[in-house]
């Protein structure tokens, strides 16, 4: 079965099976870098991380308008609820089934609230397991042992991973990261959108190149075959 990974932009990500499509922290209207047309896909899943605007984004609009789930950490679905969306509610353990595999609900060390300043819940990173596939999207966070945790026990194949500092770890922190996954590739994310987490990321790919981990920098719009 084929599986492609498309970067919208930020942290958001689109990934299409044959008939299923996967949507991640959907931050694209506001976000100026976002390539993305939500009415041309077959979107079935939203994920949402964390409660930050720049995260949260689209997925209550998308959510109401397309009758799709978002599945994301219990305080912060119930907030989809009451906007309207229909919402899953899980929490950091969680390992959810779905006709295109698993996403299993994991920890990331950041802050959460809502758009007007409510508790959102723990932040997470969410592990897919997509045909056989393993994708870790570490969501917002620093670095932490945690994720050598979920490289022993889980291994994913690919890392998306936050580089942009200021609000997440930094260039170097992200190969220590990667190396930690046991990542056979990496994918930067939440990088270069804002003038605050604007980085070198040719920094990266020479970094995890000279430690044998391949870095696959994909412009916003740009796919990839899994």
């Amino acid at each position: 079965m084929t599986t492609e990974l498309s970067y919208i932009g930020h942290s958001a990500f689109f990934i299409k099976t044959e008939n299923q499509g996967i949507l991640i922290d959907p931050f694209i209207s506001g976000n100026p870098c976002a390539k993305f047309e939500t009415n041309n896909q077959n979107i079935t899943d939203i994920f949402v991380t964390h409660g930050h605007a720049d995260h949260l984004g689209d997925a209550i609009t998308i959510a109401k308008t397309e009758r799709i789930p978002v599945t994301a950490v219990f305080e912060l679905a119930n907030y989809c609820m009451e906007h309207g969306a229909p919402a899953k509610g899980v929490n950091l353990g969680g390992n959810l089934k779905y006709g295109w595999g698993k996403a299993r609900f994991l920890p990331a060390f950041h802050s959460s609230s809502t758009p007007d300043g409510r508790y959102a819940g723990m932040p997470a990173s969410i592990l897919f397991d997509i045909n056989g596939t393993k994708i870790y999207h570490a969501g917002d966070t620093c670095l932490n042992f945690e994720m050598k945790t979920t490289g022993e026990i889980y291994s994913p194949d690919i890392a998306l991973l936050p580089v942009g500092s200021v609000y997440t770890m930094d260039i170097d922190e992200a190969v220590t990261a990667a190396k930690w996954l046991n990542a056979k590739k990496v994918i930067p994310m939440h990088y270069n959108t804002f003038d605050a987490i604007k980085v070198n990321i040719e920094e990266l790919k020479t970094k995890l190149s000279a430690q044998g981990i391949e870095c696959k920098i994909l412009e916003p719009g740009e796919s990839i075959k899994l």
